[in-house]
């Protein structure tokens, strides 16, 4: 490490005001106080000069832009659970460790996930816009804006982690039956807690399902994993929701299948060419049969807060000698 009192860690995004303000306090910091995304070679330029730096989700740190690191850089501590947006092989083969944020978004994802849920059924935006738009509501009508209940539907979870489990505790309170799929079976405790039915085939679980939650990470493993060949094996009234990583699933497929009524609609708060949201997806939106929001999942003031505290341990953890507790490890990958 450079002979300075305080390492230099240079921020990628602005983050809450709390959280630079410790920075600050503890490190030499460079922030990024406009908030305007990075270019690649403005990431070129931060990994040249840092110590540490902070990434998000945004920013691409692929072996192009790690090519360019410096000598002094030796930790990047991502603000951010998934390191999708990361190339750990090449930072590790650099010597570069690597961090993220889990555990601390799992409520807030999981709330978004249910809200979605419950979203997309029973219509819950077109009854929104009935009251924002330029028609006046004539009033309740026994036919009018018809949706569908979710008390008894299965819900199939593609990904029974820590945010797949905590939709299921609270899919369960809303009366669904709970299906899973995912790498490794759980703990039969935990499969008895959530009265959660496996799946090692994922196919045979689409069919059977009425509602789709994707809660997997975006890996190589996990790219288009709900393909057009197998959104094609969902019933025509099923809902899909996804608050993980939009390219899990094909979104042309997806565009395609609702258009046609081959799938009833979705609830999307990621899309697979962030930050564009596919124009054909906003036209479903405006006819009422999918929900989409500007990745909210994660979108409150204590999620964040608790994620720059654990990158303000990584960080801390390191330069004073020892492994951080947040390592992305190859296993992980």
């Amino acid at each position: 490490m450079p002979n300075r009192k305080k390492p230099l860690v240079i921020v990628t995004r602005k983050l809450p005001e709390r959280v630079e303000t410790r920075m600050r306090e503890l490190f030499e910091t460079r922030l990024n106080l406009d908030d305007r995304p990075m270019t690649q070679t403005e990431l070129s330029e931060a990994v040249k000069s840092a110590d540490v730096l902070v990434p998000t989700v945004t920013d691409r740190l692929d072996a192009a832009v790690l090519s360019h690191a410096g000598p002094n850089l030796k930790l990047i501590a991502n603000f951010g659970n998934g390191v999708d947006n990361i190339d750990v092989t090449t930072a590790l083969q650099r010597g570069i460790t690597v961090t993220n944020t889990p555990g601390v978004l799992t409520e807030d994802t999981a709330d978004m996930t249910m809200a979605l849920i419950l979203a997309v059924p029973r219509r819950l935006s077109e009854g929104s816009q009935v009251l924002t738009g330029d028609k006046e509501w004539t009033g309740w009508s026994p036919t009018w804006m018809l949706g569908h209940r979710i008390w008894g539907k299965r819900l199939g979870i593609i990904g029974m982690g820590r945010i797949g489990q905590a939709v299921a505790r609270r899919a369960r309170a809303f009366g669904l039956q709970i299906h899973y799929h995912n790498r490794r079976r759980v703990a039969a405790q935990i499969e008895e807690e959530l009265g959660a039915t496996y799946w090692e085939s994922l196919d045979q679980m689409l069919a059977r399902v009425d509602i789709v939650s994707v809660n997997c990470p975006h890996t190589p493993a996990t790219y288009h994993l709900l393909s057009a060949r197998r959104l094609k094996l969902l019933r025509p009234d099923a809902y899909v929701v996804n608050t993980a990583r939009g390219e899990v699933i094909d979104e042309n497929a997806l565009i395609r299948m609702i258009s046609a009524g081959e799938i009833a609609g979705a609830g999307l708060d990621v899309f697979e060419h962030e930050p564009a949201a596919n124009p054909k997806l906003v036209k479903l939106a405006r006819e009422g049969k999918v929900v989409l929001l500007p990745h909210m999942g994660s979108a409150t003031v204590e999620g964040r807060v608790d994620m720059g505290e654990k990158v303000i341990i990584n960080i801390k953890t390191f330069m004073d000698g020892h492994k951080p507790p947040d390592r992305v490890l190859p296993s992980m990958l």
